[in-house]
Order: C-alpha cells, then structure tokens, then sequence
C-alpha cells in the first residue's frame, strides 16, 4: 500500500525537476538598478544611465512572455526628455503610452497638458 502511494509522489518530484524557470511578463532589463542609482544621486550621468536602461528594455520588450513594452516605461522616458528640455520627444513618448495603456490615458492626457503649458510659457519667456 504505501509502495502504491510513493509513485505518484516520486512521479511528481521527477516531473517538477524538469521544470524551467518561468519567463518575465515583462522585461525590464537593468532599469531597477538605474531607476535606484538614480534616486540615490540625481545626476546627469545617472539619468543618462537609466534613459539607457529604458531604450534598451523597450528594444527588447519581445523577450518577455507578453511582447509589450512594461507599463509605465514610455511615460518614463518622457518625463526624462521632458527634464532634459525636450518636449517635443516627451510628449511623443507620453503618447505611446496612452495608445499601448489606454486605461493611463486619463493620466497621460493631463501631463501632455501640463508639459504643452510649459512649452508655451518658455516660449513666452
């Protein structure tokens, strides 16, 4: 009786060795990392890094179980181009993330607004 018990326990284990580690829904590539270096010390360098970090992640967003871009990474570029003057390329990104996240679109929306404010305010100046 428990001879009869032990072979699906032993079937189970043999089975769940052969298991492989399950992919990423979405890759994020070393963004934590430059996401962390770059609260940790706002610097041009760090910025620059984590900007990297996204464009690669972006780059390489097929590698992950569901082939899309990680939520929040385009709004985040954007806002790195909208620190870096670039308005034109903020809103771009900001747009992207709308039609990929239509549920941010809200959000998305408002900041375009804000960033489009700024531009013509600067423009004033």
């Amino acid at each position: 009786m428990l001879m009869k018990a032990a072979w699906p326990l032993a079937a189970i284990a043999l089975l769940s060795g052969c298991a492989t580690k399950p992919q990423a829904l979405y890759n994020y590539g070393t963004y934590s990392e430059s996401y962390y270096a770059y609260k940790q010390d706002a610097s041009a360098e760090n910025l620059l890094a984590m900007q990297q970090a996204i464009l690669t992640a972006i780059e390489n967003a097929d590698e992950s179980v569901s082939k899309r871009v990680a939520p929040g990474m385009y709004a985040n570029l954007g806002y790195i181009y909208f620190k870096q003057g670039d308005t034109k390329q903020a809103v771009h990104y900001f747009e992207m993330e709308k039609s990929l996240y239509p549920e941010s679109a809200h959000f998305m929306d408002r900041v375009i607004e804000k960033v489009r404010k700024a531009e013509a305010k600067g423009a004033k100046s």
